[in-house]
């Protein structure tokens, strides 16, 4: 009896005979001489492929099978757009909150996290051990700031948060309104009819103008002075007065809240925004997510073309985190949000996103192909590992790795925070990781913009 097994290789890097200053490991452009010895990689291999965490890298885990430790280059991992991906209860929600943690110890960049179900804040719950594990805020303290839309809510929970968000009827879009189209179930006519309202009754009192016509019985009159149609008209209103029933709006608001966040991103802080009881609303993440973010993108291309101009200092770099990113970022709106519009500047304006998702495939191919760094979970549907893969050298083997992983805490990781793709058994978020989380500090870079800032250098 004989018995043998098939081994494939796929070269990705080599390695210099003399490793120095000029000479790192570089794209593999052959394949090994015939009898090419193979070894084992010890940890300083891994180190010197993927950096240590001496040299200011995050430790995400380790290789399968091997007990080193595997690191991130978190200036490239900020530099372009982050996706995690993965079906339902593979543990996205852990490897993010592990990735936020890494950039707000490493000080590369802020952070504004749109936390849907209060995951990131003061604490998360780990479902499958029944416990609760720190959040954001006990970890780094000062650090991080909590916004909520539900006070109440954080309340329950024992919760204390820095600012209680409220919202304006004046702060809404038309904009807004077409990003909700799909899931406030509106045609194309009743969403248009918002930019015909807002020409009529002007940007700040459109939406409360007419508000007042629906509560008043003259919507039929409305729709005959702007000349569209009643139904539309009708069906734009029952859906917009629903926003009245939330908590968190108000008629009009002379608070700018994503002035107020801009303020604690500034000083280097990150933002998580709970959204308590309404993160079951669809619609109403969408809404806030969208408003504050258009907001906040209008004023850090202001302040960037100040810096171009010799007025003003760089803003500091932005990670903007979304869950259920599809519902952002799909081929009928992606070109239309401000969503679509950071991932295809990539870093111009100095912002990027952390889109977390379970359907990658119903992100527009255009805006995925932007995601500078990728993380995939298990997935087992064949349109999400494509849309996962694609533009991706080397897809084919890939596929193959992707559809062999566990259900929790393995993550195929590729793109430009590493320099090859690689299996990741994620470390453990727990106990003996809190241990090393030292509080959050500023990278050199934003040392050296605050000195210049305190002295005007």
């Amino acid at each position: 009896t004989v018995a043998f097994g098939t081994v494939s290789v796929l070269p990705q890097l080599t390695m210099p005979d003399v490793l120095g200053d000029e000479q790192r490991p570089a794209a593999a452009k052959s394949i090994p001489a015939h009898f090419s010895r193979a070894f084992t990689a010890s940890q300083k291999d891994v180190e010197t492929v993927f950096g240590s965490e001496e040299d200011g890298n995050f430790w995400i885990g380790s290789p399968l099978d091997m007990e080193t430790k595997l690191c991130l280059d978190l200036g490239e991992l900020v530099k372009r757009s982050i996706g995690v991906f993965g079906k339902s209860g593979t543990g996205k929600t852990f490897l993010t909150r592990l990735l936020l943690a890494g950039i707000i110890q490493g000080g590369q960049a802020s952070s504004l996290i749109f936390d849907m179900h209060s995951e990131y804040g003061w604490q998360g719950q780990d479902t499958d051990k029944g416990v609760t594990v720190k959040g954001l805020k006990q970890l780094f303290g000062a650090k991080v700031s909590t916004f909520t839309l539900d006070e109440e809510h954080s309340r329950r929970r024992g919760v204390s948060t820095d600012e209680t968000v409220k919202l304006g009827f004046n702060h809404i879009e038309p904009e807004d309104v077409e990003l909700l189209r799909q899931s406030l179930n509106l045609s194309e006519v009743a969403a248009s009819a918002a930019y015909n309202l807002r020409e009529k009754f002007g940007e700040e009192s459109w939406l409360k103008e007419f508000l007042d016509a629906g509560r008043g019985g003259s919507l039929l009159e409305l729709a005959d002075e702007l000349q569209v149609n009643a139904g539309a008209l009708r069906a734009l209103y029952n859906r917009m007065v629903r926003f009245t029933r939330h908590g968190f709006m108000v008629e009009h608001s002379r608070v700018d809240t994503a002035a107020q966040m801009i303020e604690h991103l500034e000083r280097g802080q990150h933002v998580v925004l709970e959204f308590g009881r309404y993160g079951d609303d669809e619609a109403a993440y969408i809404l806030v997510s969208n408003l504050l973010t258009r907001r906040i993108h209008r004023k850090y291309v202001e302040a960037k073309e100040s810096a171009m101009g010799g007025a003003g200092k760089e803003p500091r770099p932005l990670v903007i985190v979304i869950e259920e990113a599809h519902k952002f970022l799909n081929s009928s709106v992606a070109s239309q949000t401000i969503f679509g519009i950071i991932a295809r500047e990539l870093r111009k304006y100095n912002v990027t996103l952390m889109v977390i998702d379970q359907r990658p495939s119903g992100i527009d191919p255009e805006v995925l192909s932007q995601v500078g760094t990728r993380f995939s979970c298990l997935l087992d549907n064949e349109r999400d590992i494509d849309a996962v893969l694609s533009g991706t050298s080397g897809s084919r083997a890939l596929r193959s790795v992707l559809s062999r992983l566990e259900a929790k805490q393995q993550a195929l990781v590729f793109g430009h925070a590493l320099p090859l793709p690689v299996v990741v058994r994620i470390r453990d978020y727990g106990p003996k990781f809190y241990e090393t989380i030292q509080g959050g500090g500023d990278s050199e870079a934003e040392k050296k913009r605050k000195v210049d800032e305190l002295f005007g250098g």
